[in-house]
């Protein structure tokens, strides 16, 4: 079933991508399909977490909130370059616990940080992530492990 439904979103991402609907640009779109998913499959990398369909339509919530969070970051970082006397640099690198149980959801907390500015995942290890953080206060913010209670609630919950 995972085999038809990755035969699926590759053809209509290859369509959205080329923009094209001609029959010649369309063979070759289902070619390219049909090699990408003979060699994937004999490579053996369509597994449970490749795609986690199920979660296609949670997502977009929690971009929108990721957009929230990058936006207000992004306007922290140039007040601080800005005014760098009132609202100090203070760089700093914090352990916070990786509260998200499967690795998919690591990887997305993970991510998450590093693309909010100020903010950068060194290392994610089985207990906890590593970051550097731009601030006292991103470095706060963090710990609170608000921002891995949303993709708890947003991406995974049913």
């Amino acid at each position: 079933m995972k085999s038809y439904l990755f035969v699926v979103l590759l053809f209509l991402f290859w369509i959205f991508l080329s923009g094209h609907l001609e029959p010649l640009l369309l063979g070759l779109g289902v070619a390219s399909v049909a090699l990408t998913v003979f060699l994937s499959h004999r490579m053996n990398v369509i597994d449970d977490e490749s795609y986690p369909l199920h979660l296609s339509l949670k997502f977009p919530s929690f971009l929108v909130y990721l957009f929230r969070e990058v936006v207000k970051a992004n306007i922290d970082v140039v007040t601080r370059i800005l005014s760098w006397r009132r609202a100090p640099i203070s760089p700093r690198m914090i352990e916070i616990p990786k509260s998200q149980e499967t690795n998919l959801g690591a990887v997305i907390y993970a991510n998450s940080i590093t693309l909010t500015p100020g903010t950068v995942t060194i290392k994610l290890s089985n207990d906890n992530l590593t970051v550097h953080a731009l601030s006292e206060e991103a470095a706060g913010e963090l710990a609170t492990g608000a921002m891995s209670e949303e993709i708890s609630n947003r991406v995974f919950k049913k």
